[in-house]
């Protein structure tokens, strides 16, 4: 074993000790971020190669710094991000919110597809849309200004940024000065906050310590922003266009009555994620 590999060896033991998730993968990720290397070429890494910042990169994932700050990057669906402090880190669980979404807006009998992201954080749902839909326009709205640094720097780096408005502001207030866009929109996804403020000794460090609250807290049962999604959803959305929104996995029995018929919903439903926990809802704009 070389010195890498070894030194890696005992990074995992060091973080499975600290309570990090994935100590393994994360050891792996930090050595090759430092090293310059693809994690499975660790061990192409010559001895007299090993640098020493790779135990102070330890040092800050032992301490709970989510492993997406260090590196800088964040890896959703066919994109890399660039994340740090002061916007959300994509989970992997909405990239199965987003493949649903894709698939229902290739499903529809629309030459262009018009898209809306409201809470976008990083940019990673409008760009994957943008990126996988090649015929979409997709507009995205973020309300934290230090969230939208790294917006904007997604979006300026991405090859369907042309396809991508960015708007600076309240997801829950989407278009509301602008009756033009109402009832236009094929799809509307977000992944708001959802977290109780009740929960939040719960919350894992990673998060509670370094997302932002805004993108994590909703209220007292978490649902606040939901139901604003619900409003805006209402009012762009054309008859047949189609609503999803991300929630926690304990809110799945609540989310979908939300979404109810006497408020021109149809087809209301909740889906389950990778992990069989349920992740999403979906509902349909009623046709009259």
């Amino acid at each position: 074993m070389n010195l890498l590999l070894a030194e890696v060896a005992q990074a995992t033991q060091r973080l499975a000790a600290a309570g990090v998730p994935s100590p393994r993968f994360d050891a792996e990720e930090l050595a090759a971020h430092i090293h310059g290397v693809k994690r499975g070429r660790l061990h192409t890494v010559p001895d007299a190669d090993f640098d020493a910042r790779y135990w102070e990169a330890v040092a800050r994932r032992e301490a709970r710094e989510p492993l997406q700050h260090i590196t800088g990057r964040a890896f959703f669906r066919y994109l890399e991000l660039q994340v740090g402090p002061g916007v959300f880190v994509p989970r992997p669980e909405t990239e199965s919110v987003v493949g649903w979404a894709i698939d229902a807006v290739r499903d529809m009998d629309v030459a262009e597809p018009l898209v809306v992201d409201l809470c976008t954080g990083s940019g990673a749902i409008a760009l994957a849309i943008a990126q996988e839909v090649p015929r979409s326009t997709v507009h995205a709205f973020e309300l934290d200004e230090d969230a939208l640094v790294w917006t904007r720097r997604n979006v300026d780096a991405s090859p369907d940024r042309a396809r991508v408005t960015l708007h600076a502001g309240d997801a829950t207030r989407a278009f509301e000065d602008d009756p033009s866009w109402s009832g236009r929109f094929d799809l509307v996804i977000s992944n708001p906050p959802y977290i109780p403020l009740t929960e939040w000794e719960y919350v894992a460090p990673e998060a509670r310590d370094h997302d932002p609250q805004l993108a994590l807290f909703s209220g007292e049962d978490g649902l606040t922003a939901i139901r604003g999604i619900e409003r805006v959803a209402a009012r762009l959305l054309r008859p047949g266009g189609v609503v999803v929104v991300e929630h926690a996995d304990t809110q799945g029995g609540q989310v979908p009555w939300i979404f109810s018929e006497d408020r021109g919903w149809t087809d209301a439903a909740d889906h389950r994620d990778l992990n069989n926990r349920p992740r999403f809802t979906t509902a349909r704009r009623a046709v009259p």
